[in-house]
């Protein structure tokens, strides 16, 4: 059993476990969870609800990222940008780790019982796609696909926890953003291509190659249509019709920004990503706030 002292000494170690200062993953999971709560509530929804969605993207992230540095501890010390991760440098056990998942995913789990049971229902199906993402690249060319997957997954619970429903039309905001994470999910690949080649990784960047551009413009452009739909079902007016406008200019300016496929540049672009999700936020905010 660890003692305070070593548990107190660790703390940055377990911070940096679970990205606690890079809340990119926190941002890029949270912002289409307040588009579904938004959209279901057609307005602002049950503070409770916000409460437990917000709290429990962080808590569902970290966790995620304790799972993806398990399954990766034994090849992110040939990977440039992962070498001085705590697994991979020892300053945790594969143990502490997994019992920091464990705990993190039980209280996240508690605070879905403060839901319904179709929320939590389909809890079960966002734990899978989280836990089995990480492993995918061994496997498939996709595991940005599942990554999309599983961070679209919080749209139905949403949808779910706020209305009890689970209306056609969320499936083509859950398009949508299976669509954009991979997209956005294959910039963060460009940036250990070259690695994952190396020790035998697979990826969608690896898959599409010299036509990595193209094909992540193209998915963008499938993102922009579908958020165009929804529109229709959800009778959404000016203030996201604009929204969806700045959002295609950002994915005009990320494509900018990845032509020379520098790490730096597609790290940016990544990056660049949470800035979408706000502005499409904000497009339904005001719709709702100012109709």
């Amino acid at each position: 059993m660890p003692t305070l002292s070593r548990l107190r000494q660790q703390l940055p170690d377990y911070l940096q476990l679970i990205r606690f200062d890079r809340p990119i993953g926190t941002l890029l999971l949270l912002w289409p969870t307040l588009w579904a709560l938004w959209l279901a509530a057609k307005g602002i929804p049950d503070i409770k609800l916000l409460l437990i969605f917000v709290t429990g993207t962080f808590l569902m992230r970290s966790a995620g990222c304790i799972i993806n540095d398990y399954a990766d501890r034994n090849i992110d010390g040939q990977v440039k940008r992962t070498v001085d991760r705590p697994l991979v440098a020892g300053r945790l056990s594969t143990k502490e780790a997994l019992y920091f998942c464990l705990l993190l995913c039980l209280l996240a789990f508690i605070l879905v019982l403060f839901t319904n049971d179709k929320t939590l229902l389909l809890s079960v199906v966002a734990v899978l796609l989280a836990g089995c993402y990480p492993f995918m690249k061994r496997y498939t060319h996709f595991p940005q696909l599942v990554l999309g997957a599983a961070f679209a997954w919080s749209i139905p619970m949403a949808f779910a926890a706020q209305s009890n429903a689970l209306p056609p039309a969320l499936w083509l905001l859950y398009a949508a953003v299976l669509l954009w994470t991979t997209a956005y999910d294959t910039f963060y690949a460009m940036v250990d291509r070259d690695d994952d080649i190396n020790i035998g990784m697979k990826s969608t960047a690896i898959l599409f190659g010299r036509w990595d551009r193209l094909i992540t413009a193209l998915i963008q452009c499938a993102v922009i249509v579908l958020l165009l739909l929804l529109a229709t079902p959800f009778q959404l007016g000016l203030f996201y019709y604009g929204s969806v406008v700045v959002a295609a200019g950002l994915f005009i300016y990320q494509q900018g920004l990845i032509r020379r496929r520098q790490r730096e540049q597609c790290f940016k672009a990544f990056l660049h990503n949470q800035w979408v999700g706000a502005v499409i936020f904000a497009g339904i905010f005001c719709h709702y706030q100012f109709q």
